[in-house]
């Protein structure tokens, strides 16, 4: 992915805008949000209709930009657990900032019924 302008400067926008865009990240980083280290099943079986190939694909990429941890424990059979890194809680801020701006826009726009109940960051 590019992530410079014209001038050849990274642009943080674009940087964030695809650390947490895609389908699945925002969802895997919710489920984190807690502190707790989870194993790759559990949130496999917590993020519904996600194949193998896109969680362990959104996982790698989400190590990468060091918002995730992954540990493995040399155990047979072998434990890996995930979790949010320092770098990933304080993404979290900026998450229900974009939270609060959608229920504000939910708010001032009447195509939209309601809120959601189950909203991921509250």
């Amino acid at each position: 992915m590019n992530y410079t302008t014209d001038d050849e400067t990274t642009c943080p926008l674009k940087l964030t805008m695809d650390l947490i865009g895609g389908k699945w990240k925002l969802s895997i980083i919710c489920l984190l949000k807690d502190g707790k280290p989870m194993r790759y099943n559990h949130i496999k079986k917590s993020v519904p209709g996600i194949t193998n190939m896109m969680l362990s694909q959104s996982l790698k990429q989400l190590e990468q930009y060091d918002v995730i941890t992954r540990k493995q424990y040399n155990e047979i059979p072998v434990r890996v657990e995930y979790q949010l890194t320092e770098n990933g809680f304080t993404l979290l801020s900026v998450l229900n900032l974009l939270s609060d701006w959608g229920n504000q826009y939910i708010d001032k726009h009447s195509e939209y019924s309601s809120h959601c109940s189950k909203c991921i960051m509250k």
